[in-house]
């Protein structure tokens, strides 16, 4: 078996809440959008509709449960949920309270800090905020307390014994390093101890983690800074997209991608590397969708064992390969078994894992 430790990022917007009701109709999720979907060209994969796991409600606890032992059948070592706090407002919160609360499934996780100010960006009103995020020390102070919580339960991630957290976009924060700090000084006085920070790179984000206070990076996937060209109408692929040229979509080809992201130079500090599956957020965009056409489990295979090959962990358990994403079927990034290609993306994984 691989030493690597594969984390793949959960999405836990698939069960009905307060303010989903209010701000799109009452009992919106992420299943909402996903299947009202149609293709935009021929040969447009779309809907991606649940296999195995069905279109699960995550206020049904079984449901974590399944997801779990399916990930574990196939060499996927924990999950990576996403985290809304909003000044100590959570949202989306439900899954992660029963796993604490009922203490199943046996699963190792941790938490990354979706920290973006919530907007009506489906309705392609991005600057129509719903839910603002506001930093202070104050508010610092109270949300590591909050999460020490997460980071005391036996089953969260560590490294040397840290528990692993992780900010998805540091550059909103007015003072990410002084942050850190507090988040450090706080944990190591509610019995917690030394944490390990972590932060998603991404949004032209390149900056060395100890700049930001941090002890590693994350190569979030896909990294939309080194995307290659669209596709031009001189491509033969262009007469079958007359339906996305329409909409303004931008249409990337899967292997054109992968190529790009190998081409990405090294860095000189830890950054853990980071994969997808396949792409496309047309389900939450009716114009200006970003989608990477043509992906398989082989060429996702490919590119997984090609990254397994080239990294070396910086620790017995700085080892982590970060897969984006379990279940974000609104942006056709799933891990989850779908109708078109069942567990063949898994099967890849655990290939790639074991050889």
């Amino acid at each position: 078996m691989s030493k690597l430790r594969p984390i793949a990022i959960y999405l836990p917007q698939f069960h009905p809440f307060a303010e989903n009701d209010e701000w799109w109709g009452k009992g919106f999720t992420e299943w909402t959008n996903v299947t009202k979907t149609v293709p935009r060209f021929k040969g447009h994969y779309q809907p991606h509709l649940p296999a195995d796991m069905g279109f699960y409600d995550l206020r049904v606890h079984q449901a974590l449960i399944s997801q779990a032992e399916l990930a574990k059948q196939y060499g996927i070592y924990g999950f990576c949920f996403y985290h809304y706090w909003f000044n100590g407002k959570r949202l989306l919160e439900r899954p992660l309270e029963d796993m604490l609360a009922k203490g199943t499934p046996d699963f190792p996780f941790c938490l990354c800090w979706a920290n973006e100010n919530w907007t009506r960006r489906w309705d392609g009103l991005e600057q129509e905020v719903l839910m603002k995020q506001d930093y202070s020390e104050e508010d610092d102070r109270r949300h590591i307390n909050f999460l020490a919580r997460y980071f005391r339960d036996p089953r969260y991630i560590r490294v040397d014994g840290k528990p692993v957290f992780i900010v998805y976009r540091p550059k909103l924060f007015p003072d990410i390093r002084r942050t850190a700090e507090t988040w450090r000084e706080e944990c190591r006085k509610n019995g917690v101890g030394e944490i390990y920070l972590m932060y998603m790179q991404s949004f032209s984000d390149r900056r060395d983690p100890a700049e930001l206070g941090f002890d590693a990076a994350v190569e979030f996937q896909p990294d939309f800074s080194f995307l290659p060209q669209p596709v031009r109408p001189q491509r033969s692929l262009w007469s079958r997209l007359a339906g996305a040229k329409a909409t303004g979509d931008n249409i990337f080809l899967y292997k054109d991608v992968v190529r790009e992201m190998l081409r990405k130079p090294a860095v000189a500090f830890k950054r853990y590397p980071g994969i997808f599956p396949s792409w496309d957020n047309s389900p939450r965009r009716s114009t200006g969708a970003t989608i990477i056409h043509d992906s398989t489990p082989g060429e996702y295979g490919k590119w997984l064992r090609h990254i397994i090959a080239g990294f070396k962990p910086y620790s017995v358990d700085e080892n982590f390969i970060f897969i984006n994403a379990w279940n974000e079927w609104a942006e056709g990034n799933h891990l989850e078994p779908c109708r078109k290609w069942g567990r063949a993306y898994l099967e890849e994984t655990q290939k790639a894992l074991t050889a």
